[in-house]
This record gives C-alpha cells, structure tokens and sequence, in this order.
C-alpha cells in the first residue's frame, strides 16, 4: 500500500467510494493554533460555516488565548473544540474556572487531555483524575473528546490505554455524556486498522476520528513525528519501496482511500470521520479539503455533520 504519494486524484471508478470519500473529506475537522485563527485573513473563506476547528491550549500560552480563538470561531459560525490539558490546571478552582469561562462563551464542546508538560502543575495528573472530580458534570457541556494513540503512547501500553477509553466510555454513559475519540496522527493505514480492530467492543458506539497530517513537505512532517511519539508509522512509511523519492512532500491522499475501502468492507466501523493536522500550513490544508470535496452541488447543504455534534 503506497502511503506518502506525490498530488495524484481519487480514483473516482467505485462511485461508492469515491461518495464516501467525499463525505469524509467534507466532514473534516482540524488542528489550529490560537495565533492561526486569530491572525489568518479571510479564514471563513478557507473553511466553510460548521467546521470543528480544535484549538490546542499550548504548554507555553495562556489559557485566554484559546478561549478567545474560540471565541473568534463562533463568530465566523464554525464550531470550537477546545484542548482543556489537565496537567496544567494548578488547582481545582482553576480547572473550575476554564470551564465556566467556555460554558459562558457558549462554547459547547471541547477536548480533554492529559497534556503534553512531563509535570503536573496540580491536582490532575492525568484525564481520568478530571473525570472523577466531578467538575464536567457541573456545566452544559453538549460533548467531550478524548484522545487514543494508534501509533501506542510512550508512558503506556496498547492495554492500559484501551483500559482508560474503556473507563471513559463509562464515564460517559452513567452522565449521558456524548463522547467521541480524535487519535493522534499517523501515516499508515495500517497501524490505524489493527488498533480499530483491537478494540473490540471497549468504546461500543462511540465514534472515532483518525488523525492524519495535512499536506506538507516530509521533512517538517517526520521532525513533528518524533516530537509527537508517532515513530512506528513513521519508520514503516520510509521503509516502503519509493520513499526516498516522496521525501519531497506528503498528501493524505492514499491513506484516506484506505481507509475508504476499509469503512466499505467494514460497515460496522467506528471510524466516522478524520481530523488534519495541518503542519504545512492552514491554508494549504484548507485548500486540500475543498479540492476533494466533491463537487459544489455535492456540498452545497450538506457541509458538516459530523460525528461531534
């Protein structure tokens, strides 16, 4: 299976295919910073009304700069995800605070994770100790995500992990919480396949988002890779015959009809959807959503549903 592939189209034969891909790909969330959103010009004409645009909560920025990315979102009428880290909350009332400050923006989702600091500022070492504080209970909140690591996780083992989604499907359902799984992103098909089927029946019906990079050059791509723990798609990627030459840029291209096929061979799949990481930059993976989008009739209406609301 070939991966990483200079700009080549869909094939677009398998009509069946070739729909499902565009729902995919029209459903698309992405990855943005607060410094992206609030200073790239004409961003509702890069990403339509309705779109998830998940808003990271950086180790080194401040908590006001997601929310008011978040709120800049809203305006546009583009859905916010915040990141709420749990590591960096210094105290519960802290925590305490974000919350309430998104739940009176009318933001009403966001992302809950560990956080990428090796220290913990507080009370919350990790995303299960947030869950039992009880505090998400306490406002409106219309969903919550969570995170999976496909590529395996450097602090924690396939089970453990499968373990903690388990323990957060729980959670989820004794609160009539809506939940939904975005994953860390990765190259290869494959890698994403077997985790699906390894979990088995552990988060039932709840939907999963698989990760993937948006357009870039390989060289930024495979320096973010092992900052971000990804190293097994990685290595498998560059051991594929060709790639010496595809080290100039990568799509998503291939890796997204794999998937395709696979949702089509697999109609039960809790794969609903895929999230960018748009390391090349927001617009160019802004663009690549509307070139594989389908036609402008395919779309006009029918934009975003995606598994999140």
């Amino acid at each position: 299976m070939k991966l990483v592939n200079e700009k080549q189209p869909f094939n677009s034969q398998d009509d069946e295919a070739t729909a499902k891909l565009h729902a995919l790909v029209r459903g698309a969330s992405l990855e943005a910073t607060p410094r992206q959103i609030l200073t790239t010009e004409y961003l509702s004409d890069l990403l339509p009304a309705g779109t998830c645009v998940y808003v990271p909560f950086l180790p080194k920025g401040q908590f006001s700069d997601t929310l008011e990315a978040c709120r800049h979102l809203l305006s546009l009428g583009m859905q916010p995800i915040p990141h709420v880290p749990a590591r960096m909350a210094e105290s519960r009332g802290q925590l305490r605070d974000w919350l309430s400050q998104l739940d009176e923006s009318h933001i009403d989702r966001l992302l809950l994770i560990a956080g990428d600091s090796d220290s913990v500022a507080g009370p919350f070492p990790d995303t299960l100790a947030v869950l039992e504080s009880g505090l998400l209970a306490q406002f409106r909140f219309h969903g919550i995500g969570v995170a999976a690591h496909p590529d395996g996780h450097p602090m924690a083992d396939r089970a453990t992990l499968g373990q903690a989604l388990g323990i957060k499907r729980e959670y989820a359902r004794s609160t009539s919480t809506r939940l939904w799984v975005v994953t860390q992103f990765t190259f290869d098909a494959d890698v994403v396949i077997d985790w699906l089927q390894s979990l088995g029946d552990v988060l039932e019906e709840v939907p999963v988002d698989i990760g993937m990079a948006g357009p870039t050059r390989m060289k930024t791509l495979i320096a973010y890779a092992a900052q971000c723990g990804v190293g097994v798609s990685a290595r498998a990627m560059l051991r594929r015959p060709g790639s010496a030459r595809l080290l100039r840029s990568w799509t998503p291209d291939s890796m997204v009809q794999a998937l395709v096929r696979y949702c089509l061979d697999n109609p039960d799949t809790l794969l609903r959807g895929i999230h960018l990481f748009p390391f090349g930059g927001l617009r160019q993976s802004a663009q690549w959503i509307q070139e594989h989008s389908g036609s402008l009739e395919d779309q006009r209406g029918q934009f975003h549903e995606s598994s999140v609301q």
